[in-house]
Order: structure tokens, then C-alpha cells, then sequence
């Protein structure tokens, strides 16, 4: 058996929901394609598929390798095609989607730099916080923060980003300065409408036991950057990613809070759909923003 070939049969099953399409879209028969699956099966030691008369549905074993095996063949052709193709310049529109405040305060200036050094490309870009569908929106890459949040999705890391908590010296003037994260239960909390769990923040004390006030939103905003240009104007406790908040940090125009707790980190990725033949464009764009955020990510606080 193939172990490439296995794969590739099992991914074109579950993406197309039936052998039969399957097998037409390789030019294989129903019976190979078949074949190759239960063989991969067999190997594995697991049964990936769930088989009925009327649909086919992955086993949670099924899931949890079928994202890797995406991942595996979208590496194993980019490395071909990279190597194929590194005579052929960039060239084209990008259509990118990104995080409003991301976008404008990290990747705005990444892009000026890129688009000098690769003149042949030019950027159709969408800011927004909202929940974006690559494929159905026909966009080539997103820039996500967190989970990617839809399957079939290829990510590259390109760094981490950490949440922190914070608030103007202004408003810690007439409140008491927070020494536990339950003290925020006491406080006016400026949140985040698009947070999971907008009512309540999580922190990691250093011996890892965990901790999650329940707060009570003063403000909420669904934009980041305001929800942090609110508490710069002393209006309450926020919990921002340092890549919004560390420019006023530094400045002094907000004060870290709780040293001895730390909120979660969370990825920063590239993320795109899993199509065979990654373009030109996207594959430098991607490598040029993983090169560039690996050196100097500018909104680390250490």
C-alpha cells in the first residue's frame, strides 16, 4: 500500500462524502479507492469511517487523523511545488482576510515591506472580527488568532500572542489596585463581545492552578483596539492580546496588572484552504511574514 496514496483516497472520501465521487475525482475505480481506505485501516489499527447505505460519517479517530493527514499532503505538496516552481515570481492579487486590530497595527506595515520587495503582487484585503469562511468567500489566506475554527484548513504558525490584563493609572487612582484574580469580580471590566466567554476571564497562577472570576462588564466592545482606547480613558480592567495593548503599556498609558497570573496565549497562524498547487503568491507572502514575525514580532512584553 501507498501510505501517500492511502491518504490521499481516505481525504478525497471524507471531502466529497461517497467512494464513488471519490474514486471518479482520482480516476481510480470505486473498489480501489475502497481498498486503499480499509487498508489504511487496517494499518492503523482503527476504523476511521462509519459506512451506512446512505452516508458515510468519521469515527473520532476518523477526525482527529483526518485534519493531520490535510495537514500532511498540503505540507508534502507545498514542499514539491516550492521546489518545482522557485524560478516563478509572485504575481497576482492576494485576497487576505485578518483581525481588525491586527490588521491595521501588525500586518499593514508587513504588507508595505512585502509589496516593495514583490511588486508583481497586490492585496484585495478585508478587516473584520467576524467569523470568515475562506472558501465560500473566495478568499486565499486569513490571518487567525486562536483556534483556525474551520475544517479542512492548512495553518502555519507564524507566532503567539498573550492576553493581558490592564488598566489606566487613572482608574486605579480611585479603585483598589487588583492583587487576585477574584479582586476583578469588585471592578468595572471592559469586555470583549466576540471572547468565548465574555462574562468571565481565566488566569494561570505559577504553581498552574487555575483561575476564572466571574466579572460583570461595565463596557463591551467588539472591536479590541476600542476596547482597550476605553480603558486607556480610565474606564475599567481590560483583558487584551499584548499585540493591541503593548504600545500603551510601554507609554504608561496602562499599567499591567496581576504579575504573578498570566491569561492564556494563543496562536497566531496563516491559515488557507487545503487545495493542491498552493500559488506562488501566498506561499512568499507566508514565508516572508513567518521570517519577519519570527525576529522581530514587535508586541512581545517579555
Amino acid at each position: 500500500m501507498d501510505r501517500f496514496d492511502a491518504l490521499a483516497a481516505f481525504v478525497k472520501v471524507v471531502e466529497l462524502g461517497s467512494f464513488a465521487r471519490a474514486a471518479e475525482r482520482l480516476s481510480l475505480s470505486t473498489s480501489a479507492v475502497s481498498r486503499q481506505v480499509a487498508e489504511l485501516e487496517t494499518r492503523l489499527e482503527a476504523r476511521l469511517l462509519q459506512r451506512s447505505t446512505r452516508r458515510l460519517s468519521l469515527t473520532e479517530a476518523g477526525e482527529a487523523f483526518y485534519e493531520r493527514a490535510v495537514q500532511l499532503l498540503a505540507d508534502l505538496d507545498e514542499a514539491e511545488t516550492s521546489v518545482r516552481s522557485a524560478s516563478i515570481q509572485a504575481s497576482g492579487t492576494l485576497r487576505l482576510t485578518c483581525g481588525v486590530s491586527f490588521g491595521d497595527q501588525h500586518l499593514a506595515p508587513a504588507i508595505a515591506e512585502f509589496a516593495a520587495a514583490q511588486p508583481r503582487v497586490s492585496f484585495d484585503l478585508d478587516l473584520s472580527d467576524r467569523a470568515v469562511d475562506l472558501v465560500e468567500e473566495g478568499f486565499d489566506l486569513a490571518i487567525r488568532i486562536g483556534e483556525i475554527g474551520q475544517k479542512g484548513m492548512v495553518s502555519r504558525r507564524l507566532g503567539t500572542t498573550e492576553l493581558v490584563c490592564c488598566a489606566a493609572p487613572e482608574y486605579l487612582a480611585r479603585n483598589p489596585l487588583p492583587r487576585v484574580p477574584a479582586d476583578l469580580e469588585r471592578h468595572a471590566c471592559i469586555a470583549y463581545a466576540y471572547a468565548p466567554l465574555a462574562n468571565s476571564w481565566s488566569f494561570a497562577a505559577g504553581d498552574g492552578s487555575l483561575h476564572t472570576p466571574r466579572i460583570t462588564p461595565r463596557h463591551r466592545s467588539n472591536n479590541g483596539r476600542m476596547a482597550a482606547a476605553l480603558a486607556t480613558a480610565g474606564l475599567g480592567v481590560v483583558v487584551e492580546p499584548d499585540f493591541i495593548v503593548a504600545p500603551d503599556i510601554r507609554a504608561g498609558r496602562l499599567l499591567r496588572l496581576l504579575p504573578d497570573h498570566r491569561a492564556p496565549r494563543s496562536p497566531i497562524a496563516a491559515v488557507y484552504p487545503s487545495r493542491r498547487h498552493l500559488s506562488a503568491k501566498v506561499r512568499a507572502f507566508v514565508d516572508f511574514l513567518a521570517a519577519r514575525y519570527a525576529i522581530a514580532p514587535g508586541w512581545s512584553l517579555g
